[in-house]
């Protein structure tokens, strides 16, 4: 596995069945599509792919990028202040990243290699815009841009993402880009796991990141895992573990429990302009008793030491499903009262593949303001059924949606659309 380079530059960082669970063969969902013949694997070029930039611990003065290339290269990040003119080009600053270069066994190839570079750059100003271009010295991609967060709690937006998973390029890249059209402005984006379907298809990453395409090298992407992300593993206590492409593709916090290394790069937490937002790893919460442990312990300090306005939890298994006959009582027990204790506003969710919102305090459905707001939503197009569920305010089935956040010090708004980006739901949550 990769270890980061972090680059210092003081002047300028019930569940699923246990066969989905664990990734196994499992019998078909009726919604789901007929398999597809599979195409050779291509391989990875002397050019740079699947570039994506990550939110460090500090985005406002950090940025992490990642990305591949062919077996062999080396790789480099040359970055600078952007600026209107072109000038900016002439003296960039060129730093070394971290390189694995490994054979990763995938499912259409049991010996593909591939060079994994990545970068934590620190040093940044808040607040500004800079320029950057990844390569090996000689091939380079073209020159994109991000903007660090700024330190005061400034109004920004960011896209929440439920499961893509089936489809990924062909129906679910849709919603994804009309979340983008809607939200182009939008500071990053996270994902509710299940980001793909087979944990070990890379042919299914490919379809991801090209779903994505430049805007994930622009706008930083933030995901927690799904039960997809896993792959059986009886070394370990849950029985499975994240899969070979996570830590390699994403260079994402590492300030999750200290004493639980399954959790690196899964559970993380960053400080956003006023916001805190925490990746929960469900599936460590769900079948670890251990991790579940570990991971309460952790969110408790999080979220009793919370210097920010507003607090946001993300995670793939809801606490409160939208689906009938699908609950997860473990996750729930566990989160559910500390996010009433610490009075956490907003928890965004996946899995259940349907559209639900809602909110319930320690009692049960409450107002708006009175408790927290779960929501649970599906980007693909896999839709299972949606039942009458006494604490949503809004439910919809066969509804492929996104939702954009507006954070600000006086509000946080929330909107769902659907994917042809008709208004589907909304609600604006204020403190005293």
């Amino acid at each position: 596995m990769k270890t980061k380079t972090r680059i210092l530059l003081g002047a300028l960082a019930p569940a699923l069945p246990l066969c989905l669970a664990l990734c196994l063969p499992c019998p078909a969902f009726a919604a789901d599509a007929p398999a597809q013949q599979q195409e050779p694997l291509a391989p990875a070029t002397v050019r740079p792919e699947r570039v994506i930039l990550n939110l460090t611990a500090d985005p406002a003065t950090g940025m992490a990028v990642t990305w591949r290339s062919a077996p062999g290269l080396p790789g480099q990040v040359q970055y600078a202040k952007a600026t209107s003119s072109p000038d900016f080009v002439k003296a960039p600053l060129t730093v070394a990243a971290n390189t694995d270069d490994a054979t990763l066994p995938v499912r259409e190839d049991p010996a593909f290699r591939a060079a994994y570079h990545s970068a934590v750059l620190t040093g940044l100003e808040p607040d500004t815009v800079y320029a950057y271009r990844v390569g090996d010295g000689a091939h380079w991609s073209e020159w994109f841009q991000f903007r660090t967060a700024a330190r005061e709690g400034k109004p920004f937006r960011f896209i929440y993402m439920g499961d893509m998973q089936n489809q990924i390029l062909s129906e679910a890249s849709r919603t994804l880009r009309m979340a983008f059209r809607q939200a182009g402005d939008a500071a990053f984006t996270i994902h509710a796991g299940d980001l793909i379907n087979r944990h070990d298809s890379d042919a299914e990453w490919g379809e991801w990141f090209a779903s994505g395409g430049f805007l994930y090298a622009q706008t930083p992407q933030m995901p927690t895992p799904g039960n997809h992300e896993y792959v059986r593993d009886e070394a370990a206590r849950a029985g499975s573990s994240i899969n070979g492409q996570w830590r390699r593709q994403f260079t994402l916090p590492e300030n999750g429990p200290a004493e639980l290394p399954a959790s690196r790069e899964t559970s993380w937490y960053t400080d956003y302009q006023g916001l805190r937002l925490i990746s929960i790893d469900s599936m460590q919460v769900d079948r670890d008793e251990t991790a579940r442990k570990a991971i309460v312990k952790w969110l408790d300090g999080l979220l009793a030491k919370n210097p920010n306005r507003w607090t946001v939890l993300f995670l793939h298994f809801p606490l409160f499903s939208s689906e009938p006959g699908r609950d997860n009582p473990k996750v729930r027990a566990a989160l559910k009262p500390l996010i009433d204790k610490y009075h956490v506003d907003l928890v965004l969710q996946g899995h259940d593949h349907g559209y639900a919102r809602g909110a319930i305090g320690k009692d049960g459905p409450s107002a708006d303001d009175a408790g927290t707001t779960y929501a649970v939503s599906v980007a693909g197009p896999k839709m299972y059924d949606v039942g009458s569920l006494p604490w949503a305010r809004k439910s919809a089935s066969r509804t492929q949606a996104y939702q954009v956040i507006d954070v600000s010090p006086a509000a946080l708004t929330y909107r769902a659309y659907t994917a042809t980006g008709e208004p589907l739901d909304a609600v604006t949550l204020h403190k005293p």
